[in-house]
């Protein structure tokens, strides 16, 4: 699956940030950890919500993802693919401090 984002077509799953998309080499839900976000929770500017595309069904998150992520200072939305787009610029128009994970869908 393919992403168009501000424009351009990302093949695969990326990271997406207010102002810059990166790949990120996740294809399945079982797969996200701490290490794999560690683009959202390392960076000069740490996101304050990471919005999760687990891909095309809902699953639930990784055990213990929610509170290391939130030892990180980032509160996480975990929801399917499809509703982590539409969630996402949501609250990008609301000036949020964001970043998203998003699973390519086939």
């Amino acid at each position: 699956m393919r992403f168009r984002i501000a424009g351009q077509v990302h093949e695969g799953s990326v990271l997406v940030f207010p102002e810059l998309t990166l790949p990120w080499p996740v294809a399945g839900w079982e797969h996200i950890t701490l290490e794999s976000l560690s683009q959202i929770t390392a960076g000069e500017a740490p996101q304050d919500l990471l919005v999760v595309g687990c891909g095309g069904a809902f699953r639930p998150a990784p055990e213990g993802l929610k509170a290391g992520l939130k030892e990180r200072g980032v509160a996480l939305e975990w929801m399917d693919t499809g509703a982590a787009c539409r969630t996402f610029n949501v609250l990008l128009a609301e000036d949020r401090a964001l970043a998203a994970a998003l699973i390519a869908v086939e």
